[in-house]
């Protein structure tokens, strides 16, 4: 399958009032010249330099120290999601946030006829995306990862991993995915944890970077009140990972 029969698939996702996506080298762009101010590590990651070094450098650099010495590696984090979404070889599978495309790509191992969109703000990020993305049943998208432009109960399964911290409305965020995930759909997530008892440490976060510290039952309750059955958590250090099943 080519690159434009993945676009061309993704196409028919999407919902049908928004705009015709401007055409992109190797993306869909629905987002254009928007470029929102956003918080510090919101603008870091639209930044050119990050995905240069995102995931050589950066990702198990950062995210490697807060998850804490007994925390998965990034390998074994592909793994993990891969086995909470349990993935069947003709799903459609969302990767909200995507970033360069690494979690996008080790998903669509477990995928023959399916397909995986990978949908990012940062059009840099989406640039190293498509750079490193061989042809075949994988297509990305540049738009808003809260407000999903995707129809209703598009997908089979959806993960946003190392993330969803980053957003400013992230409640708003779940309940947009799972929105477009089908009866069924399963979810994936890492994300952030706060230290227990340091509230104001928690919160001095928050202000300088804008990234929320989540608290440990913050992201299973909410699944579990849009709809997610079986929910799961796994914590290491600061960092967790949920995942769950729509009903």
């Amino acid at each position: 399958m080519s690159d434009l029969t993945a676009l061309d698939r993704i196409r028919g996702l999407l919902i049908p009032v928004l705009p015709e996506p401007i055409s992109d080298p190797g993306y869909l762009d629905l987002l254009g010249e928007a470029s929102p101010a956003g918080s510090p590590a919101q603008r870091l990651m639209r930044s050119g330099f990050l995905p240069r070094i995102y995931e050589r450098f950066w990702r198990p650099a950062l995210v490697g120290a807060v998850k804490g010495p007994l925390g998965p590696d990034t390998g074994q984090e592909e793994a993990l999601v891969r086995a909470m979404l349990a993935l069947g070889p003709a799903d459609l599978v969302l990767d909200v946030a995507c970033g360069p495309g690494n979690i996008t790509r080790a998903l669509a191992r477990d995928i023959d006829d399916g397909l995986v969109v990978g949908i990012d703000a940062s059009a840099t990020m989406l640039a190293r995306a498509v750079r490193d993305t061989a042809p075949g049943h994988i297509g990305y998208v540049r738009g808003d990862a809260v407000n999903l432009p995707f129809r209703p109960a598009s997908f089979d399964a959806v993960s946003c991993m190392a993330a969803l911290y980053l957003f400013d409305r992230p409640f708003e965020a779940l309940a947009g995915m799972a929105r477009v995930l089908r009866p069924g759909g399963r979810i994936a997530l890492m994300t952030t944890r706060r230290l227990p008892l340091a509230g104001p440490v928690n919160d001095l976060v928050g202000a300088v970077s804008g990234i929320r510290m989540f608290g440990d039952r913050e992201v299973t309750d909410a699944l579990t009140r849009l709809g997610f059955s079986g929910v799961r958590q796994k914590v290491y250090g600061l960092m967790q990972f949920v995942s769950g099943r729509l009903a």
